[in-house]
């Protein structure tokens, strides 16, 4: 039986705590340094807090390490991989394959989208150099995901869910050419969500003011069964500079969608970690930070899979816009909808957006009435614009007002002597097993089933992570002890403490020995700035391969003042964007 990973972010260990118990199997989180994404760092002390609570339920903290290092941070980042090692880090995320020479760093190491894994050669290699976990591309087929899970030995980890780079992983130089702040580096500027002109050779503008280079975000949540039987072991949600509200939502909905498939294949697959949700709020990923969702290259074809109108998330379409009346004093105006479903209800300081010549425009409602808006003027909004819904401040609550609880299931076997012993047999679901005696002098009770029925209902409480279930109870005598409420409650919470003391009965990590070889970093070409599956001239429909378009010649991207040339490769299907024209 192979057991399935729900991956999630954690830009901070509150956001990690809560994606765990919102049913998490693992997260990843940044360290003081090296991580990719700089802005989310975290000190050795709150991970090690992040790793006590999820190691509760037998779930894992993987802490990034996936930079470019100089030869001069090596001896730093060592220092710090040892001290989140000896802090209770379950793996690493590496990009520099450096560091798989370094004999005292014991943990698992996984090698990072950052290394640019797309085939089962460059794979081999780090599973060579003893990665346990490979962490693929994103813009595979599942034909091609099925044939390196099927030539390496190691695991294997595929991105379900968030914000798409445009170029292939762990070669883009963009950010740096443009700012000086490289991606490697942990500092990108996230250039593919600037707006660009379009230019022909000839400096004619095509295509004016639009995110030419912006992708829509993943959303693989009906394509998990797929990625399992192709044998991805760990579905991974980007987002480590996401929010706790959007972190709790994304698990939640990927939690039940994985849950859903270990139930149909329970022979097959199994969670990679213990405990059950319950409660909570009603999760919808459409209600949540996204540019619309895509499915990229996950069937091999290509597909519309920009976001040019809309680099910044739209949300949820709601309507159009029927009626604007405007105050006296030009200060505020009232928004009436056209709503596009019957069930759209506003609320007030809802989050709103629309696409107007400028771009997009996103303002607040002050006041939501049915399916009016009333707010501030807003230039540029016109009677018959398409209306979308990026902040939900119902949902937003309730995900505030309802929050997840994760509990560890403890069945009960009890037995009752003449005496007034009491011997309970906890069994947690994971495997832990606990015997513990309770001796009462109390007087025998006059009812005995009610007696029996308060001791099964009181001991069937919820206590810290864990819930408890009765099962078999044998009353070795006729009578039973009369027991309090809070006593049976004391019981039940020194059987909680004492199964805290035990080890969870974690499932294996796959820890591969090393062996001192590195594989060769990822470079792009000489001149080149990235390299991409995505094609500008597909999405506007110039594409002479299958669109049956005319040849447009030489087309360039200009943004402000800067101007990159691009090239299309037909044959490989891929666009490259190029240094700027000197």
């Amino acid at each position: 039986m192979r057991s399935l990973e729900l991956l999630a972010p954690a830009r901070d260990k509150e956001i990690g705590i809560a994606a765990i118990d919102c049913g998490a199997d693992a997260v990843y989180i940044g360290g003081p340094d090296f991580g990719a994404r700089k802005a989310a760092g975290n000190s050795i002390e709150d991970i090690a807090e992040l790793c006590g609570y999820a190691h509760r339920f037998g779930a894992r903290v993987f802490v990034t390490f996936n930079t470019v290092m100089t030869d001069e941070e090596l001896p730093h980042a060592h220092s710090q991989m040892r001290l989140a090692q000896d802090a209770g880090a379950d793996a690493f995320i590496i990009r520099d394959s450096r560091i798989c020479g370094w004999e005292d760093i014991t943990v698992p190491l996984h090698a990072s989208t950052q290394c640019a894994i797309r085939d089962a050669e460059r794979a081999l290699l780090f599973e060579k150099a003893g990665c346990s976990r490979i962490i693929l591309e994103r813009e595979l087929s599942l034909e091609q995901i099925r044939g390196i899970c099927e030539a390496v030995s190691c695991e294997v980890e595929f991105f379900v869910h968030g914000a798409l780079c445009v170029c292939y992983s762990g070669i883009c130089r963009l950010s740096e050419e443009i700012d000086g702040r490289s991606a490697d580096r942990g500092e990108c500027i996230q250039a593919c969500r600037s707006l660009y002109d379009l230019l022909d050779a000839q400096g004619k503008i095509l295509v004016r003011n639009k995110a030419l280079l912006s992708l829509k975000d993943y959303n693989l949540k009906d394509r998990l069964e797929d990625l399992a039987e192709a044998g991805v072991c760990s579905f991974k949600i980007e987002g480590r500079l996401k929010n706790a509200s959007y972190v709790k939502n994304v698990v939640r909905e990927y939690d039940l969608a994985l849950n859903a498939l270990v139930e149909q294949h329970p022979d097959l697959y199994c969670r990679a970690s213990f405990g059950k949700v319950h409660g909570g709020f009603h999760p919808d990923s459409g209600k949540t930070f996204n540019r619309g969702y895509t499915q990229l290259y996950i069937d091999g074809k290509r597909g519309k899979w920009s976001s040019m109108d809309a680099p910044k998330s739209m949300g949820e379409r709601i309507g159009t816009v029927r009626r604007i009346s405007r105050m006296k004093d030009r200060s505020s105006m009232e928004i009436t909808i056209n709503p596009c479903t019957e069930n759209i209800a506003l609320r007030n300081g809802d989050g709103f957006a629309f696409i107007s010549k400028s771009g997009v425009t996103g303002f607040r409602g002050d006041v939501c009435e049915g399916l009016c808006i009333r707010c501030k003027d807003i230039p540029g909004l016109r009677e018959g614009d398409t209306l979308f819904r990026n902040l939900s401040a119902g949902f937003e609550k309730e995900i505030e007002s309802k929050p997840c609880r994760r509990e560890i299931e403890v069945t009960l076997d009890i037995e009752i002597h003449g005496d007034y012993v009491i011997e309970l047999h906890a069994k947690t679901e994971d495997g832990r097993t606990l015997d513990s005696r309770f001796c009462s002098d109390v007087e025998a009770a006059e009812n005995r089933d009610r007696a029996l029925s308060m001791l099964r209902d009181q001991l069937s409480k919820h206590s810290g992570v864990y819930s408890f279930h009765v099962g078999e109870v044998n009353v070795a005598s006729s009578t039973v002890p009369l027991l309090s409420a809070s006593v049976l409650n004391s019981i039940r919470r020194l059987t909680a403490s004492d199964l805290d003391n035990l080890p969870v009965n974690a499932r294996p990590l796959a820890n591969r020995r090393r062996t001192g070889f590195l594989p060769p970093p990822a470079r792009a070409a000489e001149g080149e700035l990235m390299r991409s599956r995505y094609c500008i001239r597909y999405e506007l429909g110039l594409c002479p391969k299958y669109q049956g378009a005319k040849n447009t010649g030489q087309l360039y991207l200009s943004n402000n003042g800067r101007c990159f040339s691009l090239r299309f490769d037909c044959a490989a299907c891929e666009m490259t964007v190029s240094e700027a024209r000197k």
